[in-house]
């Protein structure tokens, strides 16, 4: 129990700095589809650029986080070897990235569909390679158990970032200014911006981060990095298998969308502004994976290693089925986060908050194969949800448009999620709790679908009422069978009979 109070704090900690540091990113939604509107398809492009730099993140850092962890925990190897000879590696392909990419700018443009717009490529493209490499210091921070420094750095770059957004998005066109010279308003210089700025937060980050980039003063191991390396090439596939079916629905859009170039930029950014009110469960996802993954590795030679596993999987299904609908409760609040063009795509969010539950479980089960050095089949399952992804994208685009992007994620982590399930407990058994669990969901659900036929038929502040006493429902029967008031740190006391 202590080591779960311990990863629950960690996890807190992880926990509010991205609600903060999303919080801060969220100023950018409304400021961004409010000079953006949906029919123009700016954000489109916003959209289809940072669907390809989540993609190309996995891919420049290679599953090294997860490789890092293993190896900084493994008997017999020096820390300060994996430290120096993780961080060459990831800088080395970075820097040949930025390399190529700059080589080969104008037809990679092209391909891209932004011929006329390099820039877009060469900013995000540096900026993306810049990222992989500070994954590693980061990394080494959750390893070292600083979650501290950790989230003060993420916020720091966000809160940079929303300062120059408002500077360039508000302030300057408001006195007619631009920092290279007279104002202007074609809207392709103020998309261009909003990747400067990230450039400028990355060097930002880097900056700060030159404490732990002293660990490369320790010396190369060739050695250590082919053992590295051969245990981090299935995730490398699993990680950009797994991206895709983030990513993917995002880039294939354009490409099968049935409908013009402007509408195609159109319904694109109308979906990419939608699912950023669901990606609260992608915060609370990676807020407790940032906790989880160094907690499993380290615990991993205890006895009750795999007992922690199930009471973690319970609890996180808890927290974030209580996540779904606090979001889905007041949605006709949080709809206003971003700009009322964009409204029509509301109904992507349940779906898309789903998947990213199914995601957050998938995660869990990961360690069965990490943990047994078979990382092969994380790869195997990725790759079984992508296939299933790209078949829902490529038949239903055409005729139900963004609709068939948000069930694509479903559909593609409840197959991985489900086939890594049965394999797991064949090869390494955990006795999760099912029943419980199942429990839970289905209150859930019936709770969402009280919440909706209340929000269909009755007036806005009566729903919001309606949905306060719903999730206060769930919040109660979680308090009764799980979480009782008196196992709460400090206030706990004044619970107890």
């Amino acid at each position: 129990m202590t080591e779960i109070k311990s990863l629950a704090r960690d996890t807190a900690i992880y926990g509010l700095s991205s609600i903060a540091a999303r919080f801060i990113n969220y100023l950018l939604v409304p400021m961004q589809t409010a000079r953006f509107e949906s029919s123009g398809g700016e954000y489109g492009i916003i959209t289809n650029v940072y669907a390809y730099v989540s993609l190309l993140i996995i891919l420049l850092t290679f599953g090294m986080e997860t490789t890092f962890f293993r190896f900084m925990s493994r008997e017999g190897e020096n820390p300060s070897r994996v430290y120096s000879t993780s961080m060459r590696m990831v800088g080395t392909t970075s820097l040949l990235f930025i390399a190529a990419t700059l080589l080969f700018l104008q037809p990679l443009s092209t391909a891209m569909g932004y011929a006329d717009h390099p820039e877009y490529i060469a900013v995000m493209f540096t900026t993306v390679a810049i990222d992989a490499f500070t994954a590693v210091p980061f990394a080494y921070l959750r390893q070292q158990h600083k979650p501290v420094k950790f989230a003060v750095l993420k916020i720091l770059n966000i809160t940079l970032n929303i300062l120059l957004n408002v500077l360039y998005l508000i302030a300057l066109p408001a006195l007619r200014l631009n920092p290279l010279g007279i104002y202007d308003d074609a809207f392709t210089l103020d998309v261009a911006f909003v990747f400067y700025i990230n450039l400028v937060c990355t060097l930002f980050t880097l900056l700060l981060l030159s404490k732990e980039l002293g660990g490369l003063r320790a010396s190369f191991d060739w050695g250590l990095c082919r053992r590295m390396l051969r245990y981090t090439w299935p995730l490398l596939i699993m990680g950009v298998v797994g991206q895709l079916n983030q990513a993917a629905s995002q880039i294939i859009f354009p490409y099968v969308y049935e409908g013009s170039a402007e509408q195609m930029k159109a319904q694109l950014g109308i979906y990419g502004a939608c699912i950023k009110i669901a990606m609260i469960m992608v915060m609370i996802t990676q807020a407790f994976r940032f906790a989880y993954e160094p907690f499993v590795f380290g615990k991993s030679r205890d006895s009750d290693s795999r007992d922690s596993q199930a009471v973690t999987m319970k609890y996180y299904l808890i927290f974030t089925l209580l996540a779904f609908l606090c979001v889905m409760g007041f949605i006709d609040v949080l709809k206003y986060l971003i700009g009322r063009s964009y409204w029509e795509g509301l109904r992507v969010v349940p779906i898309v908050m789903a998947a990213e539950i199914l995601f957050g479980v998938y995660f869990n089960l990961s360690f069965w194969y990490k943990l047994t050095d078979r990382t092969i089949w994380g790869a195997y399952f990725s790759a079984l949800g992508a296939v299933v992804l790209f078949a829902v994208d490529i038949i239903f685009i055409p005729r139900y448009s963004y609709m068939a992007c948000a069930w694509a994620g479903l559909a593609a982590y409840g197959t991985s999620m489900v086939v890594s399930y049965f394999l797991g407990q064949r090869y390494y058994r955990v006795n999760y709790p099912l029943r419980s669990i199942g429990a839970y969901s289905v209150l859930a659900i019936l709770l969402y679908a009280a919440m909706t036929v209340g929000r269909n038929h009755l007036p806005v502040v009566a729903s919001l009422a309606l949905n306060t006493l719903l999730i206060a429902v769930f919040v109660g029967v979680v308090v009764k069978r799980d979480f009782p008031l008196s196992s709460l740190p400090v206030i706990g006391k004044f619970f107890n009979k």
